[in-house]
């Protein structure tokens, strides 16, 4: 086993550009099993031991089939081929006989004639609501293409309140979809695979479905970044065969031990590798080495009772030595999504550290099917009562998106709350509360309970006074402290401090029900600063009508609501003011340009705000794309036709030729009385370009700098160079000079490393 620990680890990239790689590499993905015909189904339907209506199934595939007719996927095949695929893996997860008719039916409402009211009348009222909760809602023609994906989830979220069939039939749909994603333009894949990272992966793995949940990350992985996928992807073909030896070894060895043991039945032993998206999250999300990645090879142990999961942790224990701090007992305390077992990490004879998992067969069941297993077990919706805990997160977001009055709070949530990895807190009782990574002391308080929440004062950890807006840790014991008076209630600062989504909303919820008044007061005051700020003079008596289209995308009736959500964070002007400035701009400047007037002048730099354009009051700027200064830069400014102040580097090619071409008419236009200022608190897009020796892992190690310096990545990519370097391009959002100079010299530290430098986004 020497050899195991000496693999070649080096993988060439291709030397192409990204968009022939991603053609390259996605046309090589293998054709996902299509030919699926309702013969197959039948079949596994009479192998299974599970009763079914048969002859319900088939008369709802006739009616599917007969709709569809005529119809084709993007892969050039019969429509029909899709529904089939989402109810054969509804069958192998078990579900019931209604949920496999509303697979097949799942898109006859959306795109064919068909209507709920036929699918009730032949199919029953069941397979109707099912099929009803998973068609996308009309087109909604004020939204935006994000608003209206938000509302659709909504729904979904709505109709799993009622029945959880519904995203069970969702995920499965999602996973037939992206296994088939090849078949579609290069925007709509990467579209969808975001989507699904961000939405589909983190419902399914928040319902312990981790099949599918793998597998929805792994393909959405492979679309958002082939580089990385076919990195890590080759790093494991490479060691292969002494992966697959090593394990092999390791179960001999385990299952030998057994049989001295005295075992009702001899525990059940396989092994696995874990997933490639699981991995990489491990290496750039966690900043590890592959070597530190202890649980990419896995054995799984499992027996009939819980006493037997414990004395095989006592075994396995003595038979390796374990590693300290890597053992998790997620039997006692299960996680969120109902999942148990017992992981230890341990050290073979070889060197090399593995984990291992001990679970009862009921534990495994549950893992990997989720949610779904009620049905295995022939429970279904029968056994209601038993997942109302496990659903309750569903309740908690459709709450936190009705107290909000922006609809994408919705995916927001999803994508922070819901998806992110978990931590548990313990009370000064002894209650485990479990909840997201970072989340921070004013979160525990209000998962507790509202009124602690709104009441609290203060808090201790570990039995030390500790500041509101500090992050808690797994094995945390958190106390609240909270004051006597009824009155007492939240401070605004908290929305900035809280992680979850659940704790802002019952702040908001707090000030929007506490402090109307108040609200409306704040809110008309920071709508008017914005508009003065972006030259957007609307009289006061045009003002309703002006946003009258943006009332019902934040659930406000009239004026004084949109004030108010405003005023209590329910409505983030940043967002939305780039949309207001362009419809302003469409419905009061259509009138022919009259000649250009001169900027006013007055004496003293008094606007306040990333710049202060000296002498220049109440003119609108942007940032130019084509040097993207940051602060800590030395700037100009240009005085654009309808733009106000286009601010440049002093280094733009731009400004410099101006300066070469010395024409007076043009030289007016650019302003050298324009500075950064002090008190910025904005954060700014800029572009720079690395130049290493290309090896395996450089780009791993690059990216752990931005994660270690928390530096959110919009864009990054890698190509190898003709010399044989490598050449890595990052667009980053960064507070300026001063701490993009801290990243360079950090990056520049990296083995490999020629040159760093700033280019344009």
């Amino acid at each position: 086993m020497d050899k195991e620990k000496n693999v070649n680890l080096e993988v060439p990239i291709p030397a192409c550009t990204d968009d022939e790689f991603n053609q390259l590499y996605i046309s090589k993905i293998p054709d996902f099993d299509d030919n699926f015909t309702i013969e197959m189904i039948i079949q596994k339907i009479l192998k299974d031991d599970k009763q079914y209506d048969l002859s319900k199934i088939i008369s709802a595939y006739e009616f599917a089939a007969k709709a569809h007719e005529g119809q084709k996927r993007s892969s050039g095949q019969d429509y029909i081929i899709h529904p089939l695929a989402v109810a054969y893996t509804l069958l192998e997860l078990g579900m019931d006989t209604d949920t496999i008719c509303a697979a097949l039916l799942h898109d006859v409402v959306e795109d064919t004639p068909a209507t709920l009211e036929d699918l009730k009348k032949r199919f029953g009222q069941d397979v109707a609501m099912l099929v009803d909760g998973v068609t996308k809602l009309g087109k909604l023609p004020t939204y935006t293409k994000e608003q209206q994906q938000a509302q659709n989830i909504r729904k979904i979220l709505l109709a799993m309140a009622q029945d959880i069939r519904v995203i069970i039939i969702k995920l499965s749909d999602r996973l037939h979809n992206i296994r088939t994603l090849k078949y579609r333009p290069s925007e709509k894949q990467r579209a969808t695979a975001r989507e699904t990272m961000h939405i589909y992966a983190p419902i399914a793995h928040r319902l312990g479905i981790r099949a599918i949940q793998e597998e929805l990350e792994d393909l959405s992985f492979r679309y958002l970044d082939p580089y990385g996928y076919a990195e890590i992807e080759n790093l494991l073909e490479s060691n292969k065969e002494e992966r697959e030896e090593f394990i092999r070894i390791i179960k001999k060895r385990i299952e030998e031990r057994f049989q001295q043991e005295d075992f009702t039945e001899p525990p059940h032993v396989s092994g696995r590798v874990k997933s490639i998206y699981g991995i990489y999250k491990k290496v750039i999300m966690m900043h590890k080495n592959i070597e530190e990645i202890y649980d990419k090879y896995a054995v799984r142990v499992i027996v009939n009772t819980v006493s037997e999961c414990y004395n095989i942790l006592g075994i396995v224990h003595d038979m390796f030595t374990p590693l300290p701090n890597r053992f998790k007992d997620y039997i006692s305390g299960k996680k969120a999504n109902g999942y148990q077992s017992l992981h230890t990490t341990v050290l073979g004879r070889e060197g090399i550290p593995f984990e291992i998992q001990i679970r009862t067969w009921d534990m495994h069941e549950t893992a990997e099917y989720g949610i779904a297993a009620h049905w295995k077990y022939k429970e279904g919706i029968r056994g209601h009562d038993k997942m109302e805990n496990r659903l309750a997160w569903i309740r908690q977001i459709i709450e936190t998106q009705q107290t909000s009055d922006d609809v994408e709070e919705i995916v927001r949530v999803i994508k922070n709350d819901i998806g992110s990895e978990e931590i548990v807190v313990m009370t000064p009782k002894g209650m485990s509360v479990i909840l997201p990574a970072d989340s921070t002391v004013i979160d525990f308080a209000y998962r507790i309970h509202t009124e602690i929440g709104h009441r609290m004062t203060g808090a201790k950890v570990n039995g030390r006074i500790v500041p509101l807006d500090r992050r808690l840790e797994s094995g945390d014991i958190c106390q609240i402290l909270t004051s006597n008076n009824p009155d007492k209630g939240p401070n605004r600062a908290w929305l900035n401090i809280v992680h979850t989504n659940e704790a802002r909303a019952k702040i908001r919820s707090w000030f929007k029900r506490e402090k109307r008044e108040e609200n409306i007061a704040v809110g008309k005051a920071e709508i008017e600063k914005a508009f003065r700020h972006h030259q957007m003079d609307i009289p006061e008596n045009e003002l309703s009508a002006f946003l009258q289209d943006d009332f019902p995308k934040h659930n406000c009736e009239n004026l004084d609501d949109f004030y108010a959500s405003v005023g209590y964070k329910g409505i983030s002007l940043e967002k939305i003011l780039p949309r207001l400035k362009e419809k302003y701009q469409k419905l009061y400047n259509e009138s022919p340009k009259t000649e250009e007037k001169p900027i006013p002048e007055v004496i003293t730099p008094d606007v306040k705000g990333t710049i202060i354009l000296n002498k220049l009051k109440g003119i609108a700027w942007k940032i130019a794309q084509c040097c993207s200064p940051i602060p800590g830069d030395d700037i100009v400014g240009f005085i654009t036709r309808g733009y106000g102040i286009s601010v440049h580097s002093t280094k733009c090619s731009n400004y410099r030729a101006a300066i070469r071409r010395c024409d007076p008419q043009e030289m007016e236009r650019w302003r050298s009385d324009i500075l950064w200022s002090d008190d910025s608190t904005s954060e700014f897009q800029t572009s720079f370009e690395v130049v290493a020796t290309d090896r395996v892992g450089l780009v791993y190690d690059i990216t752990a700098v931005f994660m270690e310096s928390r530096i959110p990545i919009v864009h990054s990519s890698s190509r190898k160079l003709k010399n044989g370097n490598a050449l890595f391009e990052s667009t980053v959002i960064i507070a300026g000079a001063d701490q993009l100079k801290i990243l360079f010299d950090k990056i520049r530290k990296i083995k490999g490393v020629i040159s760093v430098q700033r280019s344009a986004i």
